[in-house]
């Protein structure tokens, strides 16, 4: 068995719309069927038992080794603790080779799966060991080390319940919410809103205790120190018993309450000076520890937190006590869980002290020993809920503090007896504010209900309704992409709309082109969503995307398939036949939001078909409006769009709008039929997503199908008296519409110049210069830079077989060099000929192009 390309599909995808990690698998003709290899199923059930039935997709058919590795992969990941229930094994047209799929939450972990899975059923069968209690383990030490904490992970599920998309922007805690100019962004728990000095404000404990004061909520007296004399001095100064903290530290780190000693307080002070250089020293408030959580200017939660403490028994030791306690399985090392260990540390061995135990001691049945008296979960206390209990007066006090710092996610703790009666009736003050606060033990108590603090902190964020969510059109097929993308983008620049487009040529923020190349795969479009300056996106997304990636996005406003035809890129990845590509394509149909809307050409039997997957709505488009499906679909008062009379014409039940074909430079007049259908699903995807008629009306008379606006999309120029012709026609569906383009503008002589893509099929190279030769006097072939693994001189020698008993084409050159080529065909232009090239380095050919025409 040999596993190959290896890829992570990183959104909805051919398979699902679960992330997912593919894998190309080659079987041995002895590991095609496993009832071909003994024993074989019974080893890797011993290995590992819990891996559940091993079945081909549908039930039926043999079971081959890659069926094992793809149900190994899950059921590790399960085993683990890990969401995953999503699998497939599909073989693909070369014998014994498959496609194994496997869900994964989070792609590091996907892929040690993977590889675990691949050495268990090798393990098997070799007859070898494997070590299951080993490999689960480091599965759930490193899903736990990259998932996100409780904390971020409670916001992000409460965004997705809202239909809110996100995305992780590095392997920590900062999150996007939304895309675009509609995106937020946390870190942890605190927002992008929350300035720099309302966190520096709260990191500043004397600081926030003097802003504190200032707007009358009660607290602690003290003063920073700067020695362990100067804190046995404050001490003295404030009265004994106190507290000592770090002036800028969080999460309770070095924190030490209740200090009735010297010797106490000098252990403390080393505490908290090894987490900052300044110390401060304050009156010990007594009471209980409660954590208020406030989220913007309302109270979400609040907690009573108790202490680290063992019960005694009379039997155990204190340290049996504490390892009793810390086999709690809620309990772990990190944030990761709801509870952490309790740990035997030098502030620990200061309190037993005090209260005359060592960790050997055996403490009399029923007594309750303190192991620390600052109750923060991250030292190994308990929450107890109490937000039913806070009285109006407390949360009062709680938000004023969190608005006096400045902080929008703000934990606020409070020392008092109870919270059912206002601080200053009680004695009570507020000794800390903390930025990103810890929302685990709102979320899962120690003991009482968990509190939907996620829900309270996307609240806040977004406004009932919102989604963060912009509109997003993706437009796919085999040709017409491009100039679809760029139509509509130029829509709904009209609109006022700040626009982020990708395509073939690049990705664009509104008119600056922030990338180049092929930018129509996911990548490109995540830095279109991530722009915070983009307030719709227009996508190119090429199959090739979907296959390496899947999609950039979870779901779209509109989908647009322009065409499939004949197909393009067959025989590449395993997608060998029109139908294995219509499955590509329609994954952005599949994805269609349930509100939104998929723009699908009707003349085309194989897009049609898409209709039937898609979550939203439909509108077909076709030059034919008598064409059965449009007129089926418009007798059902849904959308349509078609020519009649020289017009674009959108219907939908009694509603119609017309713009005219004259007024559409682009189809120069409704003679070039291809650029009709593009601007005819470019209208479909601007009314779907409801903008203005005259607004569409204004985009299509406005756009210019030149070299600046269209690169390489049949580019119209004149050269000594003759019309030229450039465009990027790379397959012979392209091929066609550009020779019922041509043939309906004058020509007296015409002459082509093409060259092929290497990666194409023979017969899809020969069928490009065989449809070219009914429509051209003359054709100089050319052989450009990438041939894509074929040998010198096989393209062009497929394109002449193309040209063989060409019924037009009487003179074909071949010419090695693309510029070479161009230049050749200018030399022989007269007045009144015509001549298309179809150029391969698009920007590079039109500036010479361009070059040319300047020296005349």
């Amino acid at each position: 068995m040999e596993v190959s390309r290896l890829r992570a599909l990183r959104g909805p995808n051919l398979w699902s719309r679960h992330t997912a990690i593919e894998a190309v698998v080659s079987c041995t003709e002895a590991e095609r069927r496993l009832e071909s290899m003994p024993g074989f199923e019974g080893r890797l059930r011993a290995l590992f038992p819990e891996i559940g039935p091993l079945r081909p997709l549908g039930g039926d058919g043999p079971i081959s080794m890659a069926h094992a590795l793809m149900q190994a992969a899950l059921g590790l990941q399960a085993q683990a603790g890990c969401p995953v229930t999503f699998s497939r094994c599909t073989p693909t047209v070369e014998p014994g080779v498959y496609q194994v799929v496997v869900e994964y939450s989070e792609e590091v972990v996907g892929r040690l799966a993977f590889e675990l899975a691949e050495a268990l059923v090798r393990a098997a069968a070799e007859d070898r060991s494997f070590d299951l209690a080993g490999a689960l383990a480091r599965l759930r030490e490193l899903d736990e080390d990259v998932r996100l904490g409780p904390s971020t992970g409670s916001i992000v599920q409460a965004a997705v319940a809202r239909g809110i998309p996100y995305q992780r922007l590095t392997e920590g805690s900062l999150v996007q919410f939304g895309w675009g100019s509609k995106q937020r962004r946390i870190q942890a728990a605190e927002m992008d809103r929350t300035s720099a000095i309302a966190e520096s404000i709260a990191q500043d404990k004397e600081l926030t205790k003097k802003l504190l004061h200032a707007a009358g909520v009660p607290v602690p007296l003290g003063r920073p120190v700067s020695s362990v004399e100067d804190a046995i001095a404050a001490a003295e100064e404030i009265g004994w018993p106190v507290v000592v903290k770090p002036r800028d530290g969080n999460q309770g780190k070095g924190v030490t309450v209740n200090i009735q000693t010297v010797d106490h307080l000098t252990i403390a002070y080393r505490a908290a000076v090894a987490i900052s250089e300044e110390v401060m020293v304050e009156r010990f408030i007594p009471g209980y520890d409660f954590r208020l959580l406030v989220v913007g200017d309302k109270l979400v939660a609040a907690a009573r937190r108790d202490p680290p403490h063992v019960i005694g028994d009379g039997v155990h030791t204190v340290r049996q006590l504490v390892d009793q306690v810390n086999q709690d399985p809620r309990r772990g090392d990190g944030h990761a869980t709801s509870l952490t260990k309790i740990r035997i540390d030098d502030i620990a061995l200061a309190r037993l002290e005090l209260q005359g135990f060592t960790p050997e001691s055996v403490p009399p049945k029923g007594l309750r020993v303190v192991l620390r008296n600052n109750a923060n979960l991250s030292t190994g206390g308990t929450a107890t809920d109490v937000t039913d209990d806070v009285h109006p007066e407390v949360a009062a006090r709680a938000v004023a503090a969190a608005r006096m710092v400045g902080l929008e996610i703000c934990g606020v703790d409070v020392v008092c007896e109870t919270v059912l009666q206002p601080l200053e009736e009680q004695g009570g003050g507020i000794v800390e504010v903390n930025a990103a606060p810890g929302l685990r033990m709102h979320l899962s108590p120690s003991y009482g209900k968990g509190r939907a603090v996620g829900e309270a902190v996307i609240a806040n964020m977004f406004d009932e309704g919102e989604d963060g969510r912009i509109p997003v059109v993706a437009v796919t097929g085999t040709n017409g992409k491009t100039t679809t993308v760029r139509l509509i983008a130029h829509i709904l620049s009209r609109q006022g709309l700040r626009v982020g487009m990708t395509n073939t040529d690049g990705v664009y923020i509104g008119s600056r082109r922030i990338d180049t190349g092929d930018c129509s795969g996911p990548r490109s479009a995540r830095k279109v969503l991530m722009h915070p300056d983009v307030d719709a996106a227009v996508f190119e997304t090429a199959r090739g995307g979907i296959l390496r990636e899947g999609l950039a996005f979870d779901r779209c406003k509109v989908a647009v398939v322009t065409n499939i035809g004949e197909g393009d890129h067959l025989g590449l990845n395993y997608i060998t036949t029109v139908e294995d590509l219509a499955v590509v394509k329609r994954v952005i149909v599949q994805n269609v939001a349930p509100d939104g809307v998929a723009v699908l050409n009707a003349a085309d039997p194989v897009v049609a078909r898409m209709a039937d997957n898609c979550p939203g709505s439909v509108t077909f488009f076709a030059m034919d409006r008598y064409h059965p499906l449009m007129a089926a679909h418009r007798a059902q008062n849904k959308r349509v769009v078609f020519v009649q009379d020289g017009q674009i014409v959108a219907a939908e039940g009694p509603v119609v709008h017309r713009i005219p074909l004259a007024e559409i430079p682009i189809t120069r007049g409704g003679t070039i039929g291809f650029q009709v259908e593009n601007v005819m699903a470019a209208t479909a995807a601007a009314w779907a997503l409801g903008i203005d008629w005259e607004v569409v009306r204004m985009g299509l008379l406005t756009f210019e199908n030149d070299a600046d606006n269209a690169p390489g999309r049949f580019n119209v120029f004149t050269y000594r008296g003759a019309t030229l012709i450039a465009d990027y026609g790379h397959n012979p569906d392209a091929m066609a519409a550009l020779v019922g383009a041509v043939e309906a503008m004058p020509g007296e002589r015409r002459i082509v110049v093409i060259s092929g893509a290497g990666d194409r099929r023979d017969e899809d190279l020969r069928a490009q210069t065989r449809i070219l030769g009914k429509a051209f006097d003359e054709a100089i072939l050319y052989q450009d830079q990438c041939q894509r693994g074929r040998a010198d001189g096989e393209v062009l020698a497929l394109l002449r077989e193309g040209l063989e008993g060409a019924p037009r084409t009487r003179r074909v050159d071949q010419i090695r060099g693309e510029f070479l080529a161009i230049d050749t065909a200018l030399e022989r232009l007269r007045p009144g000929d015509l001549c298309l090239v179809l150029i391969d380095q698009v920007e590079e050919a039109l500036a010479h192009i361009a070059r040319r025409i300047a020296e005349g």
